[in-house]
């Protein structure tokens, strides 16, 4: 069956639904991956991305019960609870201002006592400091939600924040599309039709945004491949998708604790299926914070072609247990990506290149193993 689907791929021909279950319960993941990675390789060759980018929660306040959410806090006041003054929001970008981010990725709980206009200063705030950082503000839930509770439409919205300073939407809220799931982990924020709708509003006014998938819960191969092609569709009528993230579920303090981690295999898998499907989105990335830097290292050769960014400061996989650190330097993921066999390119939120490094002759840890050799060598000849 997998010969079938590599020589729909070596064709370029579109892969059907069945292909993606197929592609989901074959037993050779390594296979799978070899494929995604001939797709990987001819759009994108060697090249790996990566951003300068800080992430801020402003609060973590949520009238949403989703099962899946470490992060959230019912109310203002509950223990755990917190909400930014706006200055102290601003006051991460400044302390940073010797190394800046190009980019601002701010995602929140639906807080239903803030007006709106909190969140206009807020963006209008980070560009007065920063004129030329990137905002990607704000998921397609929390677009839902400012329109329900504010009285606009998700364009009226979306036109007044990039007003005030927005440039793109993250991709996160997405969970898992299929309402079999959906209604059991989040049933009270926005539909997958709202979801997709906020998106297309966003793309109908030249706003580029990012898509995810929360996987490894409850959900099966069947809801995945749906959830992959209702993206795919969108991308076919808008264009407007820049990159896919699978994000991997993780259990601790959450609704859902008694459920174990995804393995490292159904996080590649994931990865080089979704790349495989989703023929019309130009990025898969590999979120380093959800599957641990160790992992994207070796989606790299599974699909994935991006590993996010910098980060900073993320508190949403860290409450959920994350043995990932809170953020890596520029060098270290230079050396994540060599030492993966790629070629590092930082790139900005829009994909435009600011700097590609040279190719490593050898990763360094192949070097030192060589190295090590070479002295026994010596020592024997000795």
């Amino acid at each position: 069956m997998l010969d079938a689907i590599r020589s729909k791929v070596e064709r370029g021909e579109r892969l059907s639904a069945e292909d993606g279950r197929t592609l989901f319960e074959h037993p050779d993941v390594v296979a799978v991956g070899q494929l995604a990675n001939t797709v990987r390789e001819r759009a994108h060759g060697d090249r790996a991305y990566f951003n300068r980018n800080m992430r801020i929660e402003v609060t973590n306040v949520c009238v949403a019960s989703c099962l899946f959410c470490s992060f959230a806090k019912l109310e203002e006041g509950a223990p755990g609870a917190h909400t930014m003054r706006v200055e102290e929001a601003w006051a991460e970008l400044e302390k940073r201002m010797d190394d800046p981010p190009s980019e601002i990725h701010i995602v929140n709980g639906l807080h239903p006592g803030l007006p709106f206009s909190y969140y206009e200063e807020l963006l209008a705030g980070f560009k007065r400091i920063k004129p030329d950082v990137h905002m990607k503000c704000f998921t397609a839930v929390e677009i839902h939600f400012f329109a329900q509770h504010y009285g606009m439409t998700h364009r009226e919205v979306l036109e007044r924040l990039r007003a005030a300073g927005l440039d793109s939407l993250p991709g996160g809220g997405a969970e898992i599309f299929h309402p079999d799931v959906r209604t059991r982990i989040s049933h009270d924020k926005a539909t997958a039709d709202e979801y997709l709708e906020v998106h297309r509003a966003a793309h109908g006014l030249g706003i580029r945004t990012n898509s995810t998938m929360l996987y490894g819960h409850i959900e099966t191969f069947e809801h995945r491949v749906d959830h992959l092609l209702r993206l795919r569709a969108l991308q076919d009528e808008t264009k407007g998708l820049q990159a896919f993230i699978p994000l991997a579920f993780h259990p601790d303090g959450n609704g859902m604790r008694n459920l174990p981690a995804p393995t490292a295999v159904d996080a590649l898998r994931t990865v080089a299926v979704s790349r495989l499907l989703l023929d019309n989105v130009p990025h898969i990335k590999a979120y380093w914070v959800s599957m641990t830097p160790e992992v994207a290292q070796i989606a790299l050769r599974f699909g994935a072609d991006d590993v996010d960014g910098t980060i900073v400061h993320e508190t949403i996989y860290r409450a959920a247990g994350s043995r990932s650190p809170s953020g890596l330097t520029v060098e270290q993921l230079v050396r994540l990506i060599r030492e993966a066999g790629r070629v590092p390119v930082e790139r900005d939120t829009l994909y435009n290149v600011v700097r590609e490094w040279p190719r490593a002759a050898l990763p360094e840890a192949a070097v030192k193993v060589r190295d090590r050799r070479a002295a026994r060598h010596l020592e024997v000849l000795s």
